[in-house]
């Protein structure tokens, strides 16, 4: 109950938020622009997730990003699932050969090209399309408060994916491994809202070749959007690494572990927001 009363508080505040941004910007302004620790970035000013963590602070994600960049050298390529507006994106770029990034919300893409634009960022190659297993056309719940949120049609349509009213959207998918065929990345990052088992399964061959691997672990991402359980999770990802670091419990443990130790966390509804699977 507690929960769905945050969720409503949320939801009035985006409304809000909203109304004011419109005042404040008028209707037809799409964007604004921040100087930031990530780079010079273009936002949705109605956007109360990363968009206002960089309009307010200057900086986003950058502890994650300092694990990230620990495991990537100069002359490799970074594949990052879940670009969204480019925040991680473009300092990934600036210390690397080359990124693909997939983003499959239209408009966060959109603000993403502006964001490549802006940070000059040359080498990096940005896609409009969802990750899954296979080449499909999917629904798509476009988020408005918290564009970070966006995700494919949840299986179990809980409240708290549709709070803020957003969008569905028809969305065109591919499994990885085909779609981006030729070539092989030294790390993948993934941050896909609970599509996590559909993009992993649909990119096998990239990951026998990564040398890490960071995907967010949220239980009820994988209870109601995906459906599936942490074995089921764990599964498409053992065969490939050995190790996993675990952030938020600054733990690190070895691949005989891996299901036990994500089971409890799934069991205790224990969120990460970037596990790092390493060879």
């Amino acid at each position: 109950m507690q929960r769905r009363l945050r969720l409503r508080v949320k939801r009035l505040t985006s409304d809000l938020s909203t109304k004011a941004s419109k005042l404040f910007f008028g209707q037809n302004a799409v964007a604004v622009i921040s100087q930031t620790e990530n780079g010079l970035f273009a936002t949705d000013p109605q956007d109360m997730g990363v968009g206002k963590v960089l309009r307010k602070t200057g900086a986003y994600g950058q502890d994650e990003l300092a694990r990230v960049l620990a495991h990537i050298g100069t002359d490799e390529s970074a594949l990052v699932v879940g670009a969204h507006i480019g925040s991680l994106v473009v300092p990934i770029a600036k210390n690397c050969k080359q990124v693909v990034a997939i983003e499959a919300n239209p408009d966060n893409f959109r603000l993403l090209k502006i964001n490549l634009f802006l940070n000059a960022a040359a080498n990096v190659r940005a896609e409009n399309i969802a990750a899954s297993d296979k080449t499909e056309m999917i629904e798509f719940v476009a988020s408005r408060a918290n564009s970070g949120g966006s995700k494919r049609m949840p299986q179990v349509r809980a409240f708290e994916y549709f709070y803020d009213s957003p969008n569905t959207v028809s969305i065109r998918a591919h499994a990885l491994d085909q779609f981006l065929e030729r070539q092989s990345f030294s790390l993948v990052f993934m941050d896909i809202e609970g599509s996590e088992y559909f993009a992993l399964t649909g990119m096998q061959k990239i990951l026998s070749v990564a040398r890490a691997l960071f995907v967010e672990f949220i239980p009820h991402h994988l209870r109601n959007v995906s459906g599936v359980t942490p074995a089921e999770f764990v599964a498409l990802i053992a065969p490939h690494f050995a190790n996993l670091e675990i952030p938020s419990k600054t733990l690190h443990v070895k691949n005989s572990e891996f299901l036990p130790l994500l089971q409890g966390m799934f069991d205790r509804d224990e969120e990460d927001e970037g596990l790092i699977f390493t060879k």
